[in-house]
Formats: C-alpha cells, structure tokens, sequence
C-alpha cells in the first residue's frame, strides 16, 4: 500500500474555495441549492435529455436563484468569450482534424499491416496487432469511440475470417480504442485540464507511461487468455521474414516520425500543446498528400466533421463550467469539504470512494457526461486533500475509459455495435469485453499503488 500523503502530495490547491450557502426550507429541513440542483441535473440526465442542456439549465437556473439575474447575466456573456479565447481549447479540433485525416487517408492500415507482421506466429496475432496499432494511433488521434469505430471495420472483420472469438475480438477491439484516452493527444486529458485548471502540457505528458503500461498488459492478458482458451483465437499459418517485418515498418516511418514529433515537442517545450495539434494536423496532412492516399473531398470532409465535433464538445465544457460555478456559488462545495474534514477522511479513501463511484455509474453514465458532471466537486476535495493533481487526472481519464468499456453503456462498446453490424451482437460484446475489464482491474491497482507511473515524466519537465 503507497504512502499516500507524501507519493500524492501537492501544493497545487486549485481555485476553487468554500463560498456563502444558500438554503431552501423543504419540510422543516435545510436543503442546499447546490444539492437540489446535482439531485435535478440526474433526473434530468435520467429523463434521456442530452448531458449539454442538462447540466447547462440547472446551472443558469441555479445561479439565478442563488445571485439574481445581474450575475447570472455577466457569467454568461464573459464566460464563453473567456473559454472560446482559451488558446488551451485550441488544440481540441487541431487534435480531431489529425485524428479524422488519418483514418481518411489510410494511414492506419499501414500500422495495422505493421503490427501484424511483428506479432505472427503468435497465438492471437491478429489481436496483439489490434492492440499495438491502435496504441500508435492514439498517438495522432485522441478519440477513443473514433479508434474503435475505424478498427472495427479494419480489424475487427479480419479476425473473424480466421476463426477468432467474435465477443473476444470485438472486446479487443473496444478496449484497444481507450489508449487514444491516455496517450496523448488524448481530447480528454484537454478536458480534464480545463474543467480543472491543470497545466495541458504535464497532463498529456502523464498518460503515456499508463497508456504503454495498457498496452502492454493487454497483450500480456491476451496472452495468458489464450493459453486457456485457446479456441478463442486459432493459430494462423502465414508467417513473415525479418525482413518483411522490417519492410513493414519502414513503410511507417512518416508516422514514427509524426507520434516523435508531436509527443516529443510537447515534452521538451519545443512548443505548447496548441502548436502540437497544428504540427500533427500539417504533418498527417502532408503525409497523405505525400503517399495520394487522400480521396477526393477527403479534407473539406475532415474540416466538417472536426468543427462539429469540436463544436459539441464545446458546448458540453461550457456546461460543465458553468455548472462548476454554480456549485461553487451554492455553497455545495464548501458543504462537501466540511463533511470531508468532519469525518477525517485520508486520501486513501477518498480515492477508493471515487473509483467505486466511477466504477458504478459508468455502468449506466456515458464517460464524458460521467467527467462533466463528477469533477466539479471531486477536484476541489482532491486538491484540499493534497493529493497531485496531475496525477488525479490520469486516474479519472483511466476510470472513464474503463467506463467506455463497461456495459451496457459504454461508448466504445456503442461504436463497435454501430461499425460492425452483423458481425457481432450486443450479447456476444458485452461478453467479450469481460476479460479485458480484468485485465483494466489489474492495471488500474498499478496505477494507484504505484502514482509515480503517472507522475514521473510531467516532474523531470521541470
């Protein structure tokens, strides 16, 4: 068990601090506004309306209430302009637009190929590959629904023609898409990072070593899965020379080179995570013009989809913003940091608490609502806890992926039903992903008994 008080230390205390409460008389009892306002923003959430409008209505409804319409109205005019001039959202639809080319241009099936000629002659080759090339491609996207969507159709159909598990292999398939949540550019360690106040840069830096760490355990779980059931994943006889494998690789450099640069100029400080997403757009771009790969209108269709998703997202933080602030303003933060303090919780527990929070309501919660509508008060009762805010981010990034992954609403799970119709049913997926969530159980009780996995690079940045 890890020291908690000294691995996890910070003097990083955030900005957000107790504020006046508000008080409603229901029944002779005093109710917080702010709790009313979190009980209604799950019915509303319950009631199927989008996470946006949601949490968006309870948080303007909320503020009225608590400050009167002259706040109410400022919060709303400076607050957007403030977010939308944010160079630190910049790098959201630069991150999406390199993410979208990528798939539109082929250069996956390059990775894909690549990885395939590296693992063959190995039981469950093809499910390795899966891994390892959706690991590079995290590292020139940062979607994970939109990883699984693309391996879905590219991986997924190709091992079940040799025989593999469908469930198995679609669950492979889910479980790879969560390392574009870690490995940056990761969208949400962006969100993280605005929601919170953390330093972008550290916080894409923090999730590689989790994300090799991932990958890497899954193919290790893969493998130790198979030598069970090995009817699961029936050999394959094609074999390749060293120097196929190696002319495999080769035909990946320009992405090699991509994945150094991007990561590699945010770790040095050769430029900031905003100049990152335009160096990885440029260079996805000017590969896939280098190789005629690019379909026709590929890019103006690239640029749409980008500015819709970027658009979406926008809309969902802004939410999530305001919503914070209304919590603040309602005084339910301050009630949570006293309760805190009452029951002398150690940061042990309260990290044992979030993660079985997580855990629950990411069986029925989507996990960018789950992160929206969560970190407004954890983070704040993190931070008055002492516990390392970078650090903190790659453990909830890790639950929400975990999350993605969790029937019957994970996201990821969602996307590979939506790619791969007729190739696998709902029942068979949620069947399938099940080893794979052992395997995220053993890897996450890494992570928390062993902080500096997440903590070590973003410190030698100093």
């Amino acid at each position: 068990m890890p020291h908690w008080d000294e691995s996890l230390r910070s003097d990083h205390r955030g900005s957000i601090d107790s504020a006046n409460f508000h008080f409603l008389i229901i029944e002779g009892k005093q109710v917080t506004v702010g709790l009313i306002g979190f009980v209604a923003m799950l019915v509303l959430l319950g009631l199927g309306i989008p996470v946006a409008y949601s949490v968006g209505t309870v948080a303007i409804v909320g503020i009225f209430y608590a400050i009167g319409p002259t706040f109410l109205l400022s919060t709303i005019q400076s607050l957007p302009y403030a977010f939308a001039s944010d160079y630190n959202f910049v790098v959201v639809p630069l991150f999406v637009l390199m993410g979208t080319l990528a798939s539109r241009a082929g250069i996956i099936t390059d990775l894909y190929k690549a990885a395939f000629q590296l693992t063959s002659g190995i039981r469950g080759s093809l499910m390795m590959a899966t891994v390892m090339a959706q690991a590079m491609f995290a590292a020139i996207s940062g979607s994970t629904t939109v990883a699984a969507s693309i391996f879905t159709r590219m991986a997924l159909p190709e091992m079940i023609r040799y025989g593999y598990n469908p469930g198995v292999s679609a669950g492979c398939v889910a479980a790879a898409g969560t390392l574009a949540g870690l490995i940056p550019p990761s969208i949400a360690m962006v969100l993280f990072a605005v929601l919170t106040g953390e330093p972008i840069g550290k916080l894409l830096i923090a999730g590689i070593l989790p994300g090799v760490m991932t990958a890497v355990g899954y193919i290790v779980g893969i493998r130790i899965m198979l030598i069970y059931r090995p009817e699961w994943a029936p050999m394959i006889s094609e074999r390749f020379s060293l120097k196929q494998k190696l002319q495999g690789i080769s035909k990946a450099w320009a992405v090699f080179l991509l994945i150094g640069l991007v990561v590699g100029g945010i770790y040095t400080g050769t430029f900031p995570p905003s100049a990152a997403g335009a160096v990885g757009a440029t260079g996805v771009l000017l590969i896939a013009l280098s190789t005629k790969r690019l379909p026709k209108g590929a890019l103006w269709e690239s640029l749409i989809e980008s500015a819709r998703i970027s658009a979406v997202l926008f809309l969902i933080v802004m939410a999530g913003l305001l919503f914070s602030r209304f919590l603040l303003i309602s005084g339910f933060i301050g009630d949570l940091k006293a309760l805190v303090v009452t029951l002398e919780m150690s940061a042990f527990v309260f990290i044992a608490l979030v993660v079985i929070l997580y855990l629950i309501l990411g069986c029925f919660v989507d996990s960018v609502s789950l992160m929206i509508i969560t970190l407004p008060f954890l983070y704040p009762i993190s931070t008055s806890l002492g516990i390392n805010g970078i650090w903190f981010g790659v453990l909830i990034i890790k639950l929400i992926e975990i999350a993605a992954i969790t029937p019957p609403v994970g996201l990821n799970l969602f996307a590979v039903l939506s790619s791969g119709k007729g190739l696998v049913n709902s029942r068979q997926l949620f069947a399938g992903v099940m080893p794979f969530l052992v395997m995220e159980a053993v890897l996450l009780a890494l992570l928390m008994g062993f902080p500096a996995i997440a903590t070590i690079l973003p410190e030698l940045m100093d």
